[in-house]
């Protein structure tokens, strides 16, 4: 089996024609972060600005998220962020199940090269990818759940704590726990 880079994967993504996404898409948005990470968080996908700029969680839901990992004494240089697809679909709109088939081959390679203990499923979408089809947030977040060497979490995407704050409570206590699996 050959062994890629990140780059190599980004390279490949650029060119990626596999669903109609990559025609409307301003950017790829492929991820960021620190390549040999032991925390991965995962979103479903690009959002308005993330698609002008080709990074990933920025604006409001990015600036969240820093905040999030600032209260778990992390920064975005300690661990790499990615999404399920890495085009924006059109309105913010959720990725079909097709999009999310013909593009996850790219996280997959971005986990097999990082190698991180730990993924975060940041939303339902991110759950339904990577944990299970039928994952309820609102009830099944922060359990954590082991495949291979990966021990797994999910817990509410940042543009879902800012539509409603009540589920912060909750997401704090996945935060704790992250920290404390990190730490372990």
């Amino acid at each position: 089996m050959a062994i890629y880079t990140l780059k190599e994967i980004e390279s490949y993504a650029h060119k990626c024609r596999r669903c109609p996404l990559h025609k409307t898409r301003t950017k790829l948005v492929f991820g960021a972060g620190n390549p040999k990470a032991d925390i991965l968080f995962v979103g479903e996908a690009p959002g308005f600005y993330e698609d002008k700029s080709g990074q990933v969680f920025v604006g409001k839901s990015g600036q969240l998220l820093d905040k999030m990992l600032a209260s778990i004494d992390l920064k975005r240089e300690d661990i790499y962020i990615a999404n399920i697809i890495k085009c924006r679909p059109p309105d913010n709109r959720s990725p079909t199940e097709e999009e999310s088939t013909s593009c996850i081959e790219f996280l997959r390679w971005q986990v097999k090269i990082i190698q991180p203990k730990i993924i975060v499923c940041l939303g339902a979408v991110a759950a339904k990818n990577i944990i299970s089809p039928d994952f309820r947030v609102s009830r099944q977040r922060g359990v954590w759940i082991s495949r291979g060497s990966y021990s797994i979490i999910a817990s509410y995407h940042p543009s879902a704590l800012l539509r409603d704050e009540s589920k912060k409570t909750e997401a704090w206590e996945d935060l704790k726990k992250i920290r404390q699996k990190l730490d372990e």
